[in-house]
């Protein structure tokens, strides 16, 4: 048979201010803060998950907070739109929470689908679906309740700047089936329950600029270490340079330029955001990599303090 990634792992964006990141995706959204850590590879920005109640592959959207960082701008080389999935029965719900928020938003047809598009405050392009498939999250918080909380992805609209490269990508190694074309989108579906739909315009886009409000880079699922070593094999096999795989604590990674120039990762289920923290404090302390612990003090002092709260419009 041959490999396919049951989906979506995460997706990461780069941000300004981490308060406010938490403020929409925890106080807005509802999601969980599940890990609280750095970017590995520059110690004095923040990584920020968010996810269902543990972060499960398929659910956690992360981000970079870069207060002094430039705007960026969407455009080809990116995600374009990050899907979340609500249950069915939850649309009106979410539609009057974006109005109660005084959130600008627009209803969109696609695929026989209707969408609530709108943006965080950096400007990334997020978009609300309902459907079916997925497991329910066990997560609630503010005015969120978990019969209407988001699931984890639905998928991603992909900006690709050679689209009928990147959709070859998407069927010949990551294993995505085309289901079909609609007004400049081809749609691919993976085997997947989260983060399986995913959309490629027809056309190619002009390149977009990375920075605040863009998406950085979008995860592929690997079962486990040695699906992932097979990943990274038929990855070079295709021409792709795969990186090294890097240890990233929660899972493993590698990374790749598909040639519509889209940063692609391949990260492993396991271990999970659970390995270093017990459920009921996820996300409540700095959590650094071993190599970092000696500058733990350093470090905190250079990052500004963040807290999980519930707005004022939930009060």
């Amino acid at each position: 048979m041959t490999q396919q990634t049951a989906g979506i792992h995460h997706i990461t964006a780069f941000v300004t201010s981490a308060q406010n990141n938490v403020d929409f995706y925890a106080g807005f959204l509802g999601l969980r803060l599940v890990k609280k850590t750095i970017n590995f590879d520059a110690p004095d920005v923040y990584h920020l998950y968010f996810g269902n109640e543990v972060g499960s592959p398929g659910t956690a959207i992360t981000f970079f907070p870069w207060e002094t960082g430039r705007r960026g701008r969407v455009g080809g080389g990116q995600v374009g739109y990050t899907t979340f999935l609500i249950p069915v029965g939850a649309f009106s719900f979410w539609e009057d929470r974006l109005k109660k928020f005084g959130i600008e938003y627009s209803r969109v047809e696609r695929f026989n689908e209707t969408y609530l598009q709108f943006t965080d405050r950096d400007g990334l392009q997020l978009e609300i679906v309902e459907r079916e498939g997925g497991p329910a999250s066990k997560w609630s918080f503010g005015g969120v309740p978990a019969d209407k909380a988001i699931k984890g992805f639905g998928g991603a609209i992909l900006y690709s700047m050679a689209p009928a490269h990147t959709m070859d990508v998407l069927e010949r190694l990551m294993g995505l089936t085309r289901v079909g074309e609609e007004n400049g989108l081809v749609r691919f579906k993976a085997h997947g329950d989260l983060g399986n739909v995913i959309d490629v315009n027809a056309e190619p886009i002009p390149r977009g600029a990375g920075g605040a409000g863009t998406i950085h880079h979008i995860a592929w699922r690997a079962v486990d270490d040695q699906d992932h070593q097979l990943w990274q094999q038929r990855a070079a096999q295709s021409g792709l340079h795969p990186t090294d795989i890097i240890d990233r604590q929660y899972f493993n990674a590698i990374y790749f330029r598909e040639p519509g120039e889209i940063l692609f990762e391949i990260a492993t289920d396991p271990p999970g955001f659970e390995r270093d923290e017990p459920f009921e404090a996820l996300g409540q302390k700095l959590m650094l990599p071993e190599w970092y612990e000696p500058r733990r003090a350093q470090i905190e002092q250079g990052l500004t303090p963040i807290t999980v709260r519930v707005l004022e419009e939930d009060k």
